[in-house]
């Protein structure tokens, strides 16, 4: 089994570039402090919707970052109809880095729209 180590995206002359494979490839991204790291580089929403594409439907995604930054990611994850559950830090509540869970969902279009239950 070889371990491969990707970054989601990369920078090459000042622009954040898709990532090199193919849609639907992985179960699980761990991405620890990603959005602070590109915060200036690269727009949040291209990160995602990136992962989306990479990502198989049911899987995962750990964010590790500043609670702030967590924030606005899951307001915008949650806009892609993934489930999302924000946890603390393993050291304790009052460090500033917490975890966010986010969970790619499977869905399809249906025929109708609305459903009364």
């Amino acid at each position: 089994m070889s371990k491969k180590k990707e970054a989601v995206t990369v920078e090459r002359n000042r622009r954040c570039e898709g990532f090199s494979t193919y849609p639907r490839t992985y179960d699980l991204i761990h991405a620890h402090g990603v959005f602070s790291l590109y915060k200036e580089k690269c727009n949040a929403e291209d990160i995602l919707l990136e992962m989306d594409r990479i990502l198989r439907p049911e899987g995962a995604v750990i964010f590790r970052d500043e609670v702030d930054v967590l924030i606005k990611v899951r307001k915008i994850v949650r806009g892609m109809r993934w489930d999302t559950k924000m946890v603390d830090h393993e050291d304790g509540p009052l460090v500033p880095e917490k975890i966010l869970i986010a969970v790619k969902q499977y869905w399809v279009a249906g025929g109708n729209s609305t459903s009364t239950q």
